[in-house]
């Protein structure tokens, strides 16, 4: 066990997903030591539990016993949209609150974590295609090899193809600055992320879909991406680059964020349920 940090946070673990490494995001909850702990979305990949692996049900069992009171974690769950509908069941399920968004200070700096797909405009214009091509991935994992090496590579195809990485990063960079934060973490496009724009941190956490398994960590030397490799977890030296286009940013914040507007005092956690 190293030092205790601050925060770790994850998203899209896809519960569910031919392609879930549950069992490595199980391993990394419990190798370190935190004071929170926030899921940033996508845990399941749909509601369909009868999809989960006895991997997946002990994941589902750490955040659990995590969330007791007396481990003196704070665990918190911010909905995606793979998990939408579900903060009733998982408040009872695993005994965590569920929230549109979640902000925290830490260091004298406020925090920000929203999922991000309220920035991505392909998903909210066309949901009837978005759920066509769900079910399309789905399936090429069922027939995939066990490496899951096609679905994987379709996942990573699809995000550049749409330009994910840049347009959430735009938008939640503006999000960001209009409650006045410091620091915004997203999850959404599976890219490990990391990228400041006038004096705003953003970090996108990636996910546990692919080869590459990715964390972000909040502690005393700042925050960070983390890739999980061996059984353990490392700084992420190599980030992918992202071309980005800043003048767009207040449009697809706007436009594309079902969330109340910020007060002039900055933001509270939005609760879901």
């Amino acid at each position: 066990m190293g030092e205790i940090i601050d925060t770790l946070i994850l998203s899209d673990v896809h519960l569910g997903s031919e392609t879930s490494r549950a069992a490595d995001a199980l391993h990394l909850l419990e190798s370190l030591r935190y004071r929170r702990l926030i899921l940033l979305g996508d845990i399941f990949s749909d509601l369909n539990f009868r999809r989960l692996t006895g991997e997946h049900w002990k994941f589902l069992s750490c955040i659990r016993k995590l969330s007791n009171p007396k481990r003196r974690i704070e665990v918190v769950w911010v909905e995606g949209n793979h998990d939408h509908g579900l903060a009733n069941l998982m408040s009872h399920l695993v005994g965590v609150p569920v929230y549109q968004r979640y902000v925290w200070e830490f260091a004298g700096l406020r925090h920000l974590a929203v999922h991000g797909h309220q920035f991505d405009r392909f998903i909210s214009h066309n949901l009837l295609l978005s759920r066509i091509g769900e079910g399309i991935y789905g399936h090429v994992q069922k027939i995939d090899s066990k490496s899951k090496c096609v679905a994987r590579f379709l996942d990573r195809m699809s995000t550049r193809w749409l330009r994910l990485s840049g347009k959430v990063a735009q938008g939640a960079l503006t999000y960001a600055r209009q409650g006045f934060c410091s620091r915004v973490f997203c999850g959404h496009t599976h890219e490990a992320l990391s990228l400041m724009q006038d004096g705003i941190e953003y970090f996108n956490t990636g996910c546990w879909v692919d080869a590459r398994a990715t964390s972000a960590v909040v502690d005393e030397q700042g925050a960070r991406i983390e890739e999980f490799g061996g059984g353990t977890s490392q700084t992420a030296l190599h980030q992918p680059a992202v071309k980005t286009h800043w003048r767009t940013a207040v449009g697809i914040a706007q436009n594309a964020l079902p969330l109340p507007s910020p007060s002039t005092i900055g933001y509270e956690s939005l609760r879901c349920g």
